[in-house]
């Protein structure tokens, strides 16, 4: 994995799975709950909603900019007000891609519009835990129960 600049997190991640396999793990609420999350609510389109509870009282908030089914997901991100972060609402964009590869995917990730590199490096931190799982999950595996559930570490 990459290092994070002051104002992004960046991270390429080889996945085993088709680009459409992938994909479905990053609208489909059912899915997506499988690598991040207790709770999905996701409607991908421009201007549908992106909300995921995260962790206990950690519920992340934004909406879907571009989606360009299975190739590059955009989606605008933040924490609402009962979470620990100073990240507001749709403050901060995630921009992924997938790219095929012989192999599978390779995702391209893209987390910016920080304020501050103390937020950049805890979410950095956090997709630094998120991401592996999706990797696990998306590859038909089981990435296990979140640890984080019990406890942030």
């Amino acid at each position: 994995m990459e290092a994070s600049t002051e104002t992004a997190i960046r991270r390429e991640i080889a996945i085993a799975a088709s680009p459409e396999t992938v994909w479905e793990f990053l609208v489909d609420p059912e899915k997506a709950t499988r690598w991040m999350g207790q709770s999905a609510s996701l409607d991908a389109r421009p201007g549908g909603e992106y909300h995921v509870q995260v962790l206990s009282g950690n519920v992340a908030r934004g909406e879907f900019v571009e989606v360009d089914r299975p190739h590059r997901l955009v989606w605008t991100w933040g924490w609402e007000e009962e979470s620990a972060s100073s990240v507001a609402p749709g403050s901060s964009t995630i921009e992924v891609e997938l790219e095929p590869t012989d192999e599978g995917t390779l995702l391209r990730f893209v987390h910016s519009g920080f304020s501050n590199a103390e937020e950049t490096q805890k979410h950095a931190h956090g997709w630094d835990h998120y991401l592996p799982r999706l990797e696990t999950a998306a590859a038909g595996g089981d990435p296990g129960r979140d640890t984080w559930l019990d406890g942030m570490t």
